[in-house]
């Protein structure tokens, strides 16, 4: 009886730890699994934030591989994310379009004016139904769409130099 008071125990923690590690080894931190994945973009057609910027649509996304961030003003990670966005806006090839999440335009834009703009197209989802469409759960959320408008990879949570190295650049074939 001693025995197995002490056996149960060690086996419930020994299970605990085995998912624990599954959950940990199941992929990089950010990644997340979305349906889209090898899939088309969802088809969407979004008005530009103002008269500064371009909106678009699924079409916008074909020819050249694309990252699209939704984001708002009044999210703290997509905040702290923003350097990481500009560094990557001053890199050759990447293409990033933003969508603001569920935003008023002038805050939206006060944000942009005041951390800088590394978008080449601002879209508003402002009532969040393409990011329902998309599969967002909330901001800032990152895709990486290829040239043919294939969804290749999720990131949830603000980018980080090892989440862009480990699940955004082989995504965009880097």
């Amino acid at each position: 009886m001693t025995g197995l008071r002490f056996a149960v125990p060690v086996v419930v923690l020994a299970g605990l730890a085995a998912l624990f590690y599954a959950g940990l080894a199941s992929g990089p931190p950010g990644a997340l699994p979305s349906p889209l994945i090898g899939k088309p973009a969802p088809d969407f057609s979004l008005p530009a934030l103002d008269a500064r910027t371009h909106g678009f649509a699924r079409a916008d996304l074909r020819g050249h591989p694309t990252l699209v961030n939704f984001w708002a003003s009044w999210c703290p990670p997509c905040r702290a994310e923003h350097p990481m966005l500009m560094a990557l806006a001053r890199e050759q090839g990447i293409v990033m379009f933003g969508i603001v999440h569920k935003d008023a335009p002038e805050k939206a834009r006060a944000f942009l004016d005041e951390l800088g703009n590394p978008f080449s197209r601002v879209a508003m989802d402002r009532d969040g139904r393409v990011a329902i469409d998309w599969g967002v759960t909330g901001a800032p959320e990152t895709f990486v769409v290829d040239a043919q408008g294939i969804v290749r990879a999720h990131v949830v949570g603000a980018l980080t130099t090892e989440i862009f190295d480990r699940v955004i650049r082989p995504a965009l074939g880097r």
